[in-house]
């Protein structure tokens, strides 16, 4: 199984970064940063197709709330709270949120939808997010890249101690949940 995500990572690397950072991202790049390390990719055609990736999902999700205002309310009725939360961030922070929005764990796919439902420029949000894209690839990438050596040490640890790992990841994403369920709250 190992053997096949890395030949297929190997032959459709760069195809599986576009889609990833369409989807979600950091993991993504992440991985891409390592095999930039290992050689296995162009540093330069990483940074462009995750950040290709990045800006094309999050206007995505910006048309989705733009053009189904009525529908995305009603279906993200448990989603309330961070629709609230990215409304409330845009109105303090304004375009800054939509620059940072890649990093806000929970919220990435909410802001730009919740954006979108609002009279927010078309325009002035693809700006933002053009260059946000860019500098959250090159970043991310970036240090994936430096600290490869160390990413790919501790992916080893891992898989050989996978079953002592697993119930701190478990209680690491209960910890996250809750602390944003608590911070919606507010």
């Amino acid at each position: 199984m190992e053997k096949l995500l890395i030949d297929l990572l190997h032959e459709y690397g760069y195809i599986i970064l576009f889609i990833w950072s369409i989807m979600e991202g950091e993991s993504g790049l992440v991985m891409a940063g390592v095999m930039v390390h290992t050689g296995d990719m162009n540093m330069g055609i990483a940074i462009a197709t995750a950040a290709s990736g990045g800006f094309l999902g999050d206007q995505i999700y910006f048309y989705i709330g733009r053009f189904n205002r009525s529908f995305i309310l009603k279906i993200m009725k448990t989603q309330r709270r961070k629709f609230a939360l990215a409304t409330l961030l845009l109105k303090k922070y304004g375009w800054i949120i939509i620059f940072i929005q890649r990093y806000l764990y929970g919220l990435r796919t909410i802001i730009p939808m919740s954006i979108g439902t609002t009279k927010y420029s078309l325009f002035q949000f693809a700006i933002i997010n053009f260059f946000s894209a860019i500098v959250w690839a090159s970043i991310t990438i970036t240090l994936a890249y430096i600290f490869g050596k160390e990413i790919l040490t501790i992916l080893n640890f891992v898989k050989e101690h996978f079953i002592f790992i697993l119930p701190f990841v478990v209680l690491a994403i209960i910890g996250i949940a809750y602390y944003f369920h608590i911070t919606t709250k507010k």
